[in-house]
C-alpha cells in the first residue's frame, strides 16, 4: 500500500515513515503510551501540534496505522519494517495494537474536527526539536560538548556552519532564531530550551544567551542576504 506524504516532511525509506514520526514523539516522552480513550497523552498532543503544521500529515499517519493493523503487527511480511519503528511500551493490560487503535481514534477525531490542544511553547523535548529543526542542527551540531576539540572560538564554529550549509538552511535558521527569541520570553526558559536543542557551550564572556543568539541571527541574516 502506498501513501502520499506532505512534501519535504518525511524522508525515511521505509513502509511506516509517518507512524515512525508519531512513535518518535512517544520515545522522547517516557517511551510509553499514556493516552486514554477520552484523552490523548502528552506525546500525542505534542505530535498533533506539529503534524497540523504540515497538511496531509495526519492522513499519512492514519493510513499507516490502518495498514499495520490490517496486516498484523507480528506478520512476517512487515517484520523488518516494524523493527525500524521505535519500540514503545504499552501499559499493563493493553496491547500495542490497542494503543495504536487509540492513537488512530484521536487522530481521526482531530482530522475531522480540526480541534486540538494548543500551546504557546513546545511541551516536550521532541516537540522543541521538531519545531526548531535547523536551530537544533546549528546548536547541537556546532556548539555541542566536544566543541573545544574542533573550534578555537564561537565565531569559528559559526563560520563553519555558515560555510558548510546552503542558503535555504541559513534562511531557515534565521527565521527559527527570530521566532525562538520572540516566543521564549523568560531567560531561564531560554536556557532550558537551548539545551534541549543541543547547546552545550556557554556564550562568549560578558554576553547573555539572548544577546548571543540575537547576534548569531544577525550574522546569519547578513550572510544570507549577501548571498555568499
Amino acid at each position: 500500500m502506498s501513501h502520499h506524504y506532505p512534501e519535504g516532511f518525511l524522508d525515511r525509506d521505509e513502509r511506516f515513515p509517518a507512524l515512525h514520526e508519531v512513535l518518535d514523539s512517544y520515545a522522547f516522552s517516557g517511551n510509553s503510551f499514556t493516552d486514554t480513550p477520552d484523552e490523548p497523552g502528552v506525546a500525542l498532543k505534542a505530535y498533533v501540534r506539529q503534524a497540523m503544521r504540515a497538511p496531509g500529515t495526519l492522513d499519512a499517519a492514519i493510513a499507516e496505522i490502518d495498514d499495520l493493523l490490517q496486516v498484523g503487527l507480528f506478520n512476517d511480511e512487515i517484520a523488518d519494517d516494524v523493527d525500524l519503528l521505535p519500540h514503545v511500551e504499552p501499559p499493563d493490560g493493553r496491547t500495542v495494537e490497542q494503543c495504536l487503535a487509540t492513537i488512530r481514534s484521536h487522530l481521526e477525531r482531530i482530522r475531522a474536527s480540526g480541534v486540538y490542544e494548543q500551546a504557546e511553547l513546545p511541551q516536550t523535548d521532541w516537540e522543541w526539536r521538531k519545531r526548531f529543526p535547523e536551530l537544533s542542527s546549528l546548536l547541537g551540531g556546532y556548539f555541542h560538548q566536544d566543541y573545544p576539540k574542533f573550534y578555537g572560538s564561537h565565531r569559528e564554529a559559526l563560520d563553519d556552519y555558515l560555510d558548510g550549509n546552503p542558503r535555504e538552511y541559513l534562511a531557515a535558521a534565521a527565521q527559527e532564531l527570530g521566532e525562538f527569541l520572540s516566543r521564549v520570553s523568560s531567560d531561564k526558559e531560554l536556557e532550558r530550551a537551548a539545551e534541549i536543542l543541543g547547546l552545550m557551550v556557554y556564550p562568549p564572556d560578558g554576553v547573555s544567551l539572548r544577546q548571543w543568539l540575537t547576534d548569531i541571527r544577525n550574522i546569519i541574516t547578513h550572510r544570507h542576504r549577501a548571498g555568499s
